[in-house]
């Protein structure tokens, strides 16, 4: 079965076939570093990190490169540098902005990597490019594509005539709708900066039109290039970046003679409780928030697995308590699983469908309920929900059943002296509640975890 998936250029799922099957090529759009990630920050870093793991699985790991860019040119950034600089440090502005994108980016690699989530093979950031992006604007200058005004870059959007079609958004209406920004050296509304002035005292590179920096949209056009080359698989991002940001992307690419993505995908948006995530609800965290409140990693991921990428998706504390209570009965059933090191098959085939990952945590279930321990450890591990080992917050739940086996084995020797049974009936029922199974012969106690092996309640048995 060959992986279909959702085009949003086309707004149809697809059959997925590479351009070179040996070169698989994917570009995600990353964070602006300036702060902690929140946890919509979070989805597509998930979403597309299975992705890239399918892919992998396919086609080989050689074989697939998967790019994810950091922007670090932004105005939050210049401003904690400026802030530092007027505190009195004594670096400058350039080495405090590189300071704060070493920070931020840190951080954003421990929250992610707490997520289970894979580095993508190159991570390029913004300020690392910014001779390609010259080159490229210089080259849309040339083509009649963009033009200068007042030290800045500008694109024409009149000279390419698809613009709109991947959002399906028209020109009149965007204009109506005042979508755009309005100024006096723009020819047309609808026009966007490629390049434009710095001051003094913020971050600037030279170039043609004097000292600036690159426009947002500009930077993931040249950045992917360079890595992929002019025409690539598949790019992503959350669909808030469908307009402006994969609209522009397209836009400028395509007129600089580049083929560009052949796939576009993008994942919906995060609720918290059924409300959009916002400050001013006081429903608004970050993923570090989480994790230092205590909820693990492998919880936040298999609630956002949960749920299919093209589906908004609620973060509820409901689903947290469900995820977690899930995750512990199966480390403790997939604690003693072997076989053979793969995911299972029906797994695999949820993920081919369109990335349906709320269909292969259905699979998991199945897989529970059958005491399949070996398919449902490497499954897990390959969704990234579990590691070699249990994750360490889930081993405090690990029993050792020999304790246990030996509670049997001294009410039963005492049942058969006394002839009076009900004890260890009892005991039997409550192991029973727990998911786990007695067995009892001449030779001794055995006690087997069951799928509806509940740790909790065998815990309370002490």
């Amino acid at each position: 079965m060959s992986i279909k998936l959702y085009n949003t250029a086309t707004r149809s799922k697809e059959v997925f076939t590479p351009i070179d099957p040996d070169n698989v090529r994917m570009y995600v759009c990353g964070p602006t570093v300036y702060d902690r990630a929140h946890l919509g920050n979070a989805r597509p870093v998930v979403v597309f990190d299975v992705l890239n793991r399918l892919l992998r699985h396919m086609y080989g790991d050689d074989h697939v490169t998967y790019v994810r860019n950091f922007t670090d040119v932004d105005d939050k950034i210049n401003a904690t540098a400026l802030a530092r600089k007027e505190a009195g440090a004594d670096s400058s502005i350039e080495e405090l902005v590189r300071e704060r994108s070493d920070e931020t980016i840190r951080w954003y690699h421990e929250d992610m990597d707490a997520l289970g989530t894979l580095r993508p093979d190159h991570e390029p950031r913004a300020t690392e490019y910014i001779a390609q992006m010259v080159a490229m604007i210089a080259d849309l200058i040339a083509k009649g594509h963009a033009y200068e005004a007042e030290g800045h870059v500008l694109f024409k959007v009149s000279s390419y005539k698809d613009y709109g079609k991947l959002s399906g958004r028209k020109v009149e209406d965007m204009i109506a709708g005042a979508r755009v920004e309005v100024a006096p050296y723009k020819e047309d509304p609808m026009d966007f900066v490629l390049w434009k002035p710095s001051t003094d005292e913020l971050p600037g590179w030279d170039s043609p039109w004097g000292r600036g920096r690159p426009g947002w949209h500009i930077e993931c056009s040249a950045m992917a290039f360079e890595l992929l080359g002019a025409r690539f698989d598949i790019h992503g991002g959350g669909n808030d970046l469908q307009f402006p940001h994969h609209e522009n992307e397209i836009a400028q690419s395509k007129c600089a003679g580049h083929e560009f993505a052949s796939v576009w995908m993008h994942n919906e948006m995060l609720q918290v409780e059924g409300k959009k995530m916002s400050k001013s609800l006081g429903n608004f965290f970050t993923v570090r928030d989480l994790l230092d409140q205590g909820v693990p990693g492998e919880v936040i991921r298999f609630v956002m697995l949960s749920t299919h990428y093209r589906k908004p998706m609620d973060w509820t504390e409901k689903k947290r308590e469900e995820a977690e209570k899930t995750l512990r009965k199966w480390y403790a059933q997939a604690e003693q699983g072997v076989g053979k090191r793969k995911p299972n098959d029906t797994v695999i085939q949820a993920l081919k469908d369109d990335l349906n990952t709320a269909g292969a945590i259905a699979e998991l279930h199945q897989l529970s309920l059958a005491d399949d321990i070996g398919a449902l450890r490497y499954s897990l591990q390959f969704l990234g929900l579990m590691g070699d080992t249990i994750p360490s917050w889930a081993q405090e739940y690990q029993v050792d059943l020999k304790a246990y086996e030996e509670l049997v084995s001294s009410v039963r020797s005492a049942a058969m002296e006394s002839k009076d049974f009900s004890a260890l009936d009892k005991l039997k029922s409550r192991l029973d509640d727990a998911g786990v199974e007695v067995r009892m012969t001449k030779e001794g106690v055995d006690l087997l975890t069951t799928s509806r092996f509940d740790p909790i309640k065998l815990e309370a048995l002490k």
